[in-house]
């Protein structure tokens, strides 16, 4: 283990006070036992010598001796010895990416295998992997832009619609890549840590680089742009893998204007790089989207020193062991090694049942571990951060723990949750207004506009009589049925996953992204 000395230092230095009686009490106790300082003024020197019988067994190591190192060792374990610093526990150790995927029709085009768009999913769906617990969203553009996936955690929503995109769901064709960047700065604008947008394209309108120029210049987030396409271009085919023809019946060709991403990226001083068959340019944007944050975050980020004091347990509990020996044993040795070990604890272990790991991580550290593994049960009662623990309690399918934890909370994400938790109650209504709460606190804040609008269409529906919108039984057994007196009470089965219960429609995500498509085409100026 390498010491930097130049950055050595203790993070309680005031314990290393206790160094003074460790090295006093040694020789305060053998002054108090020395027979020779006890007799000097009363027996002459020469004959207190041959008077003083078995005084060579006590010039060894005594029990004083290891006393004085456990105070010693104990000291300077508490006074927290330190030379690394370490990430605070929540500190988002991945910046947060929205992908901005081109859907125009010459992303059809055959000239990469199988094809442009087809590899271009692949990728967006590799580089989700990639980032494991970091959050990803996806935007699309043609000649609208459209919000997907909004920046999140769980690779399961991109795998639930990345699939089912084509260009064949935008409402017009084109490029205008500056109508996917205003989307995408929307969603990172109050985000804290800083992001970083991708674009996958094979071309760009330049009748909206003024506009693009003047969003990206303003971006406090990082632009970077992945080409995909070949020089000559290749034939568009259709899904069902035919080549698309014109009305003349030549075969349409999908071209890849090279020359206006490179001038677009150049005036933007945007990073450029070309889609390839292998991971090197999945490689490329998760580094550089991490160095980015990593460079924005150093000067923001307080210092937070590793705690190292933990490694002289060891030698504490060797010489504790070693003091129980025959004719050792010191009566009040136990309360002292209690009592500095209690000394040492996180304040938040006293508030709390005592465990092991209190000694070396705080109920939040050993919550967002069980919660990264997936042990959510767990997390939920370790986490003392409210947010947290709902989240945990939400996840596990303890919706009632949950409503409690978010209802202590008037914060946008808090009314988000309790709104997504009514829904997996099926109080469709009471989730409405959640999500109105959550509304009126971010104005932007698009998963809740988007979740409103699908709780008011199953309260519509479920109103009308029309189960084709309700959720699955099979995944979420749930249902309504009435009690004694009348009254509907909600019966809770097996647990979904968290977002189970929009991913449950019946209406294929295809068909759900081109209606939502065609309507916000509609209503945009």
């Amino acid at each position: 283990m390498a010491i930097d000395l130049t950055a050595f230092h203790f993070l309680r230095p005031l314990w290393l006070l206790l160094l003074i009686p460790a090295v006093l009490l040694p020789f305060v106790w053998l002054r108090r036992n020395d027979v020779r300082a006890r007799w000097r003024n009363l027996i002459a020197p020469r004959l207190l010598e041959h008077l003083i019988v078995g005084d060579g067994a006590r010039r060894g190591v005594q029990p004083v001796h290891t006393l004085a190192a456990l105070i010693a060792l104990g000291a300077i374990a508490i006074a927290g010895p330190t030379w690394q610093q370490e990430r605070p526990p929540f500190d988002q150790d991945k910046a947060p990416l929205v992908v901005v995927l081109e859907l125009a029709r010459s992303m059809d085009a055959a000239d990469i295998a199988p094809t442009r768009i087809e590899r271009a999913k692949q990728k967006v769906l590799d580089l989700a992997a990639a980032r494991k617990g970091a959050r990803t969203g996806l935007v699309v553009f043609a000649a609208s832009a459209h919000l997907v996936v909004p920046p999140t955690e769980d690779p399961a929503m991109l795998d639930l619609y990345v699939p089912a995109l084509a260009p064949e769901l935008m409402p017009r064709d084109g490029k205008n890549a500056a109508a996917g960047l205003e989307i995408a700065e929307r969603m990172l604008e109050k985000d804290e840590a800083a992001g970083t947008i991708v674009f996958v394209s094979d071309g760009f309108d330049e009748s909206h680089a003024d506009e693009f120029l003047r969003v990206a210049k303003a971006s406090k987030h990082q632009l970077l742009w992945l080409a995909v396409g070949t020089e000559n271009g290749g034939p568009i085919r259709k899904p069902n893998g035919e080549l698309a023809m014109d009305d003349a019946g030549h075969p349409l060709t999908g071209t890849f204007d090279a020359a206006a991403i490179q001038k677009i990226t150049r005036a933007a001083s945007i990073p450029l790089a070309s889609m390839r068959a292998d991971d090197d340019d999945i490689e490329w944007v998760r580094h550089r989207a991490q160095v980015y944050l990593e460079a924005e975050q150093e000067s923001k980020v307080v210092p937070r020193w590793k705690e190292t004091g933990y490694w002289l347990i060891l030698p504490i509990l060797l010489i504790a062991l070693y003091c129980f020996r025959r004719g050792w044993t010191v009566k009040w040795l136990p309360v002292l090694i209690i009592a500095l070990a209690a000394s040492g604890t996180p304040k938040e272990a006293h508030a709390a049942s005592f465990e092991w790991l209190d000694l070396f991580a705080t109920h939040d550290q050993q919550g967002r571990f069980s919660f990264e593994h997936g042990d959510y049960k767990r997390a939920a009662q370790r986490f003392d951060d409210p947010m947290w623990k709902g989240r945990a309690q939400y996840l596990a399918g303890d919706y009632a723990d949950a409503l409690e934890t978010f209802s202590r909370l008037d914060t946008a994400d808090a009314y988000f949750y309790i709104g997504n938790t009514l829904a997996h109650l099926k109080d469709y209504e009471g989730a409405v207004k959640a999500y109105d709460n959550a509304i009126a606190r971010r104005a932007n804040f698009t998963d809740a506009l988007a979740n409103r609008d699908l709780a008011r269409k199953l309260i519509k529906d479920e109103n009308e009589g029309d189960e084709s919108t309700t959720l699955k039984p099979d995944q979420i057994d749930i249902e309504k049925k009435k009690g004694k007196e009348g009254k509907q009470v909600l019966v809770q089965g097996q647990r979904p996953s968290e977002d189970a219960w929009m991913r449950n429609l019946n209406t294929s995500p295809a068909a759900f992204l081109h209606q939502r498509f065609a309507q916000e085409a509609e209503g945009a100026p």
